[in-house]
């Protein structure tokens, strides 16, 4: 058995895939499935800030997709948001301050019905979780998980319709997150009778450690699939 580390790269079937929106654009993106067979959930990533260097490679994403296949039978679809470049390419289009990445999340949707990805939840990550409570509330979606939602571009609008939607949300909050705390994220999220806000000690917006990314990778999994939770921190390095 080997220690599951940083950058450890569990085995998975992946593939690079194009996302069309419906404003013209291509995307690029990647689709990561279980090596040996059919996900039982899908996590469709939604990347921090671009002009903050957020993209599909983000850390906890790239971290999600490198492990969850393996370890918890999820398929992870990560992209690029309009305007975005990562290792994997730049997507066409121009940030569109969160507003006309409305297409973006409905095309990642798309793909995930077209392509029979079962039981779709939106993962995002500060800009992201923005995206998902803004353009999120599709009926194939079964809930949101929020990692260091800032809260800054999602109104109070946004949150009551989640509220009135009822569909699982869950917020995790660095305990020194740099733009919401939890204390804040609390009486925010009382607008969302059903939200989960779950304060994580000593984290920062970043999720900067890999003690850190471990609560964050248990937390999404105990949600999206509780059977495979917790996650193991070894690997029998025989299974391919």
């Amino acid at each position: 058995m080997a220690e599951i580390r940083a950058s450890t790269v569990l085995p998975a079937r992946r593939e690079d895939i194009t996302l069309h929106t419906a404003d013209g654009l291509e995307l690029v993106g990647e689709l990561a499935l279980p090596a040996a067979r059919p996900p039982v959930a899908t996590l469709v990533c939604l990347h921090p800030l671009p002009t903050a260097e957020g993209m599909m490679d983000s850390h906890v994403l790239r971290k999600a997709s490198y492990r969850l296949p393996a370890l918890a039978d999820l398929a992870v679809l990560r992209f690029n948001t309009r305007g975005t470049t990562s290792a994997r390419g730049t997507s066409q289009g121009e940030f569109g301050e969160g507003e006309t990445e409305r297409y973006d999340v409905a095309a990642a949707l798309e793909y995930t019905e077209y392509h029979d990805l079962p039981r779709p939840w939106l993962l995002g990550w500060s800009f992201g979780t923005e995206l998902a409570l803004k353009w999120g509330r599709d009926p194939l979606v079964e809930g949101l998980i929020l990692l260091s939602p800032p809260l800054h571009r999602a109104s109070d609008a946004d949150l009551d319709a989640w509220g009135a939607d009822g569909r699982p949300v869950v917020a995790l909050v660095p305990e020194l997150d740099d733009f919401l705390r939890p204390a804040e994220a609390r009486e925010r999220f009382k607008r969302i009778p059903q939200a989960e806000v779950i304060a994580v000690e000593k984290a920062k917006h970043l999720w900067v450690g890999e003690p850190y990314v471990r609560i964050v990778l248990n937390e999404i999994v105990r949600r999206v699939n509780p059977a495979a939770a917790p996650l193991p921190t070894e690997w029998d390095e025989t299974v391919k």
